[in-house]
């Protein structure tokens, strides 16, 4: 039984200890020894993980800064609360934001406004938000910005 025979199953059982045979094998250069299927999988999971992170995370950007330029009726009771969630939202959204991971919010940057006004109509009950995003990725990523 070769060792990539062994990393295979090793992966089903333990993938925590498959993850440190696999960085010691990619260290020590031995490429061949590789559980190379298993390894494609785990980056291409690794790679929507990171994007689904950030997403999320912009969406709660948005949510936030919905609530508090539109929803005047809560604004006195809640808005600190809703500037301390920008706050540790994008404080959050730019540690682990990368060149490539910017460049696909800037791409979806629609679709996630989209996503944060249907939720914000439902706890609202408000339907005045701008059709398209009002706000640029700069924007909604810089820590003194804020409509």
């Amino acid at each position: 039984m070769t060792i990539t025979t062994n990393l295979k199953q090793l992966y089903e059982t333990d993938d925590s200890v498959w993850l440190e045979e696999t960085i010691k094998l990619l260290k020590q250069k031995q490429f061949d020894q590789l559980d190379v299927e298993n390894l494609i999988e785990e980056l291409i999971s690794l790679g929507k993980r990171d994007l689904a992170k950030v997403k999320s995370l912009l969406r709660q950007i948005i949510i936030h800064i919905l609530l508090l330029q539109y929803w005047q009726t809560e604004y006195e009771r809640n808005h600190r609360h809703w500037l301390g969630e920008i706050k540790t939202f994008r404080y959050d959204l730019n540690n682990h934001l990368t060149t490539n991971l910017s460049n696909k919010l800037q791409d979806d940057l629609e679709n996630i406004y989209q996503s944060a006004v249907d939720f914000v109509q439902v706890k609202t009950d408000l339907t005045v938000f701008p059709e398209k995003c009002p706000y640029t990725l700069a924007q909604l990523l810089d820590d003194n910005y804020l409509p």
